[in-house]
C-alpha cells in the first residue's frame, strides 16, 4: 500500500502556540521562547532620494542578533514604507533564503510628496518594539500633485541647512572597487573588477549599485558599517516575561492562522479539523485543528499562485463561525523622520527630472525584467494521475453521470451514514492492501470541497478535464482513497462557491523574485538605437556573494551625464559589516 501523509500540523518551540500573538502560559514557555534568538534586519536600498516614476529596489538582509550571522529563524521578512502620519504606503512580504530576500516598489503619481521611512523586520523582531526594527529615511518628490507643502513648509524659499551625512566607509584592505578608467562616454561599456586581498576574511554577501550621485543635498542611506554600529546593542532574546503576548516567528513560512467558534454560543470549539486550500491550477492543501481556545494555524511554505486562501471545517454536521487572524502592527508613535525640505531654487532640476522619468517610462515595455517562475506546485505529490478530457466523450448535464459514464474507478457512493461522498477504487493490481471505504479528496480549481453532495449535480459543461489518482492519502489523521482534481474551463469555481463552515479569505502574496533588466549595447545590434535611455540606476545586484579572490561584472553607461557612485555594501561571513565607494564620470565626447 502507498500512503501519502500530504499534510501534516507543523508545531513551532511547543506545541501549544498556535494563535499570532500567544500569551506566555508559564516558566516552561518563557524558557523555551528565550532559546529563539531574537533578530535584527538590515535593508539596502537605491534611495534616499525617490521621484514619481521611479522604482524603490530594496534588498533586505536578516540576522541572528545573538551571532550576526544571517538567521535561520524567520522565513519571511517584511519591507514597508511609512508616512508621516504613520501610514503603511506600502507592506511587502519578503521570503528569505537563508535570511535574504529581495523586492522593489514602483513610486507612483498617486503618492504625495514627503518624508518617509524605510522600515525592515520580522514577526518576531516585533516583540522587541521600533528599535530593534530597521529605519531610513526616504523622500519621495511628486512634481504631478500641486499641494508641495510638505516638504516646502520649513524651507522659506531655502533649503533646510542639511549637512549631507557623509557615509562610514571601510577601508579597501580587504575589498577593492576597479573600473578599466574613470570617465566614460555615454552607452559605454564599464568593466567593473571586485577583487578579494583577505580570503576567507572578505566572503560574504553583499549588495552591489550603480547609481547617480544626488544633485540635491540629502543624508546618503544608511550603509552596512553604520547599521552596524546603530544597531550593535540591539536585543539578543525576547524580553517578555510570564502572562506577556508574544508574536510568533514564521519558521517554516507565511503564518496562516485564525479562530473557530460554535455559531449559537460564539464559544472557541476544541480540536476542530481545518482545512485550508489555496485554489487555482497549483493548488495547495493544508491541515489543522482548533486548540482550546479555538485557534488553528498553519505554515504555507510553497510559492503559491494564489492570493486567496479557503478556510474550511471539515466537520460539516453544525455551525461554525470562522475569523482569519491579522497580526498587529508595530507600534510605531516614536518613529520620527527627516527635516528634509526643498527650495524654489530646485524646481528646474526637479521638473528636468520627471520629464527624464517620463520618457524612460514610455519605453519601459522594450526593457522589461522578468518573473523567477518558483517550482510547479504538484497536489498530487509525485504521483502520475489519469488525466480525462470531458471533450474526447460523449457530455453528460451532471458530475454524478460523467463519472459514471466516463470516469473510470471513481462514482459516488454511500456510506455506512448515509452521506453521499466520491470513492475512487483501489488498484489491487499494484498494491497489495486491504480494501477500504474511505472517501476521495475532491477538489475543484483546487478548493477542497467537504460535502460531496453539494456537487452531485454540478454543471459537467463548465468542466474541462478531471485529473485523478489512486494512491492513498493522509490529510492531517483521516485517510483518503485517492484525489481527483476537477478544472473548469474558466476556473472561478470559487467565485461562486457557497458553503456552510467556509470563509473566502484575501492573504498577501509576498513579493515575487525577478530577474533585473540590464541594458546592454552590442556592437552592430540597432536594437536600442531610438529609444532613450536616461537610467539613473545603472546596475543594481541585490545580493551578491563572495566567496573568491576576484569577480568581473560589466554595465553600460546611459544618455545622462553626471557623477555615478560605485557601491559595494554588505557583510562578511563573520558579520563584519563593509562598504566600498568608487565614483566614475559620464561625460559628452568633444
Amino acid at each position: 500500500m502507498k500512503t501519502t501523509q500530504i499534510l501534516t500540523i507543523f508545531l513551532i518551540i511547543i506545541t501549544s502556540l498556535a494563535h499570532a500573538q500567544y500569551v506566555i502560559k508559564d516558566g516552561s514557555d518563557l524558557l523555551n521562547l528565550k532559546k529563539v534568538p531574537q533578530e535584527k534586519a538590515y535593508v539596502d536600498h537605491n534611495g534616499p532620494l525617490v521621484f514619481s516614476g521611479e522604482y524603490l529596489f530594496y534588498s533586505l538582509h536578516c540576522f541572528n542578533a545573538q551571532t550576526n550571522n544571517p538567521t535561520n529563524v524567520s522565513k519571511i521578512g517584511y519591507v514597508a514604507l511609512v508616512n508621516e502620519s504613520k501610514e503603511f504606503i506600502f507592506e511587502h512580504k519578503v521570503k528569505l533564503e537563508k535570511g535574504h530576500g529581495y523586492g522593489d516598489f514602483f513610486v507612483s503619481t498617486e503618492i504625495p510628496s514627503g518624508r518617509y521611512k524605510l522600515i525592515g523586520y520580522t514577526q518576531w523582531m516585533k516583540n522587541s518594539g521600533l528599535p530593534q526594527v530597521f529605519k531610513d529615511d526616504i523622500v519621495i518628490i511628486n512634481p504631478y500633485l500641486a499641494d508641495q507643502s510638505t516638504l516646502l513648509k520649513d524651507s522659506k524659499n531655502s533649503t533646510t541647512s542639511i549637512t549631507p551625512k557623509i557615509p562610514s566607509v571601510s577601508d579597501s584592505s580587504t575589498l577593492t572597487i576597479r573600473t578599466n578608467k574613470s570617465a566614460y562616454l555615454p552607452r559605454e561599456k564599464v568593466n567593473l573588477n571586485i577583487k578579494n586581498f583577505k580570503g576567507a576574511l572578505g566572503h560574504g554577501f553583499y549588495t552591489i549599485k550603480v547609481k547617480r550621485k544626488e544633485e540635491i543635498a540629502i543624508a546618503s542611506a544608511i550603509n552596512s558599517i553604520t547599521y552596524g554600529n546603530e544597531y550593535f546593542n540591539a536585543d539578543k532574546e525576547i524580553k517578555q516575561t510570564i502572562g506577556d503576548r508574544i508574536f510568533l516567528p514564521e519558521q517554516r513560512g507565511e503564518l496562516f492562522y485564525g479562530t473557530v467558534k460554535h455559531s449559537k454560543s460564539s464559544i472557541p470549539t476544541e480540536s476542530l479539523p481545518i482545512v485550508i486550500s489555496v485554489p487555482g491550477k497549483e493548488s495547495l492543501l493544508k491541515f489543522s485543528k482548533t486548540d482550546n481556545s479555538g485557534n488553528f494555524y498553519s505554515y504555507i511554505r510553497k510559492d503559491r499562485k494564489n492570493p486567496m486562501v479557503l478556510i474550511q471545517v471539515e466537520n460539516q454536521d453544525d455551525l461554525y463561525i470562522i475569523e482569519k487572524g491579522v497580526p498587529e502592527n508595530i507600534d510605531l508613535t516614536n518613529l520620527t523622520f527627516s527635516d528634509f525640505a526643498l527650495s524654489k531654487d530646485q524646481e528646474d532640476y526637479i521638473k528636468n527630472r520627471s520629464v527624464l522619468n517620463q520618457i524612460e517610462n514610455q519605453f519601459f515595455g522594450s526593457k522589461p525584467d522578468s518573473i523567477i517562475q518558483s517550482n510547479p506546485i504538484d497536489i498530487f505529490n509525485g504521483g502520475i494521475p489519469e488525466v480525462i478530457i470531458l471533450d474526447d466523450y460523449t457530455r453528460f448535464p451532471t458530475l454524478e453521470e460523467s463519472l459514471v459514464e466516463v470516469v473510470k474507478f471513481a462514482g459516488f457512493r454511500k456510506g455506512n451514514t448515509d452521506k453521499t461522498y466520491i470513492r475512487i477504487g483501489q488498484n489491487f493490481k499494484s498494491y497489495d492492501e486491504e480494501y477500504n471505504d474511505f472517501p476521495a479528496i475532491v477538489l475543484i480549481d483546487g478548493a477542497y470541497i467537504p460535502n460531496h453532495e453539494q456537487i452531485r449535480t454540478y454543471d459537467a459543461r463548465k468542466i474541462e478535464k478531471i485529473s485523478l489518482t489512486r494512491d492513498q492519502f493522509r490529510l492531517g489523521s483521516k485517510e483518503y482513497q485517492g484525489i481527483i482534481s476537477i478544472e473548469t474551463f474558466k476556473g472561478d469555481f470559487l467565485d461562486d462557491y457557497s458553503a456552510k463552515n467556509s470563509l473566502v479569505v484575501p492573504f498577501t502574496q509576498p513579493v515575487s523574485k525577478k530577474n533585473y533588466f540590464v541594458q546592454t549595447y552590442q556592437l552592430g545590434n540597432t536594437t536600442f538605437d531610438r529609444v532613450p535611455d536616461y537610467r539613473r540606476l545603472l546596475y543594481w545586484n541585490p545580493k551578491f556573494d563572495i566567496a573568491d579572490s576576484t569577480y568581473d561584472f560589466e554595465f553600460y553607461t546611459s544618455d545622462l551625464e553626471g557623477t555615478y557612485e560605485i557601491i559595494l555594501n554588505g557583510f562578511t561571513s563573520y558579520g563584519k559589516p563593509l562598504s566600498v565607494i568608487k565614483e566614475i564620470e559620464v561625460l559628452k565626447a568633444d
